[in-house]
């Protein structure tokens, strides 16, 4: 009747991530008839982070067998079986994500036994499955091990069963979303848009995979705001990119422009912290770095605060710059950089400001545009095409499209599509060039327009 399972994996996308062990426990309603778990060669490095929290290491999975050679086992144990986990939408979308690798539609109904604990053992301060086995004294010898949790889960569910057994558990629900809305959707990088049924746009996004990405939101049913977007789909439209830089300005570009629904509920910001700059008593040009405030402009932006630290220690070490005056290290005297060499002594004012203050500003602007004015050339929607970028006068112009053997400027020139210039796209740009190495044309002076 059931299939109570439980993986674990390299990360948490299962469009980019691979199964590291997966375990299934078959269930009748009354007890556990059968196992099964193996751990299995993700045939990619597994993260440190991930380690810490399963246990498992690239050693132990090192001759394990791939998931390709145990699918078909997995299959005849999963069918005509519901299958159950705790947060199930995240086992079976790993499941589905590896079959389709393999170029197999697995499809099966599903359970989710934290909705079933929520419903029917309300009032727990946690429903995570280490936490609720915890209060109902349920054991797990070895907590994010797929075994192990799978075992929990069995448990779990069959108290489930016992405590409304005068009642009848929902059946498991196949996708209820209508699969003709992505039998056509490509698996190639763009802008996809979601409709609702009175043809209102109501999303926009943007992957290197639409097909994958699409899927997924249609899965999702992790939070209400999920489940009522996926609910509210009825149409589903894209633009192909092929540049991964251009699909993140459009993206940018389309979302200010029509302020879907779900993307303003979103209130996703990519950039929540700012370098900023300032002269202190001495005359020395500091750095600092702190969340964006609406009444300062940043020198540069980023998405975390720890993209902020790197990008600020990468620069100090490069250019010589003095950490303290960064606020990198704290100390009275000198920083340690100075200590090892690697500080002019700007923090004990041995370098004068005048000297130091140009080195920060070249610093900073390697990682601007400044004035420039260029072309960033990169893949385009078929083998045939080049996708590029504008930037005139250190301002983003917008994107084109040109044949892969066009090296005329005027040609490059009129491709190009205006888009509007801000903060954001800027630093998707910079961001973007930084990560990448594009081929870049310097724009001719008699190009800028007069």
């Amino acid at each position: 009747m059931y299939a109570i399972i439980d993986v674990e994996t390299t990360g948490l996308s299962a469009a980019n991530e691979k199964i590291t062990e997966i375990a299934i426990v078959l269930y009748d309603g009354k007890k556990v008839t059968g196992t099964f778990s193996t751990l299995l060669d993700p045939e990619k490095k597994i993260p440190y982070r991930i380690t810490r929290m399963t246990g498992i290491t690239n050693f132990m999975v090192k001759g394990k067998p791939k998931f390709y050679e145990v699918a078909k086992r997995i299959v005849e144990l999963t069918e005509n079986r519901i299958i159950v986990g705790h947060n199930v939408r995240f086992d079976y979308a790993f499941l589905k994500s590896e079959f389709k690798s393999l170029g197999y539609d697995f499809n099966r109904e599903t359970l989710d036994t934290v909705k079933l604990s929520r419903l029917y053992i309300p009032g727990k301060k946690s429903y995570s499955l280490g936490k609720l086995c915890e209060s109902l004294g349920i054991s797990n010898s070895a907590r994010h091990r797929a075994l192990a949790d799978a075992m929990a889960t069995a448990e779990l569910f069959s108290m489930l069963l016992s405590i409304k057994k005068d009642m009848d558990i929902p059946t498991g629900k196949k996708d209820k979303f209508n699969s003709s809305i992505v039998e056509n959707l490509p698996d190639e990088t763009g802008v996809y848009y979601f409709y609702d049924s009175d043809d209102n746009l109501i999303y926009i996004g943007k992957s290197n995979n639409i097909r994958s990405r699409v899927l997924s939101h249609l899965n999702n049913n992790s939070t209400k705001r999920a489940l009522e977007m996926k609910n509210s789909v009825s149409r589903v439209d894209y633009i192909l990119t092929g540049s991964e830089l251009v699909a993140l300005l459009l993206e940018s570009e389309e979302i200010k422009k029509h302020q879907p629904l779900f993307n303003r509920a979103q209130r996703r910001s990519y950039f929540n912290y700012g370098l900023y700059s300032f002269y202190d008593d001495n005359g020395y040009l500091n750095l600092k770095l702190m969340k964006i405030l609406d009444e300062l402009n940043p020198i540069y932006t980023y998405s975390s605060l720890h993209e902020g630290k790197e990008h600020l220690f990468n620069i100090t070490e490069k250019y010589h710059l003095c950490q303290k005056l960064n606020g990198l290290y704290n100390s009275k005297g000198a920083c340690f950089h100075y200590q090892i060499g690697q500080c002019n002594g700007a923090c004990i004012n041995e370098e004068s400001p005048e000297v130091y203050n140009e080195r920060v500003r070249s610093a900073l602007d390697n990682y601007h545009f400044g004035n420039s004015s260029f072309f960033i050339m990169d893949k385009g929607r078929n083998e045939n095409e080049k996708s590029v970028v504008k930037i005139l006068n250190g301002r983003y112009v917008g994107f084109g499209f040109i044949d892969k053997d066009t090296t005329s400027y005027e040609l490059i020139n009129d491709s190009i599509k205006p888009m509007k210039d801000n903060r954001e796209v800027r630093q998707i740009i910079n961001g973007y060039i930084k990560r990448h190495k594009l081929p870049v044309i310097k724009i001719n002076a008699d190009l800028s327009p007069g």
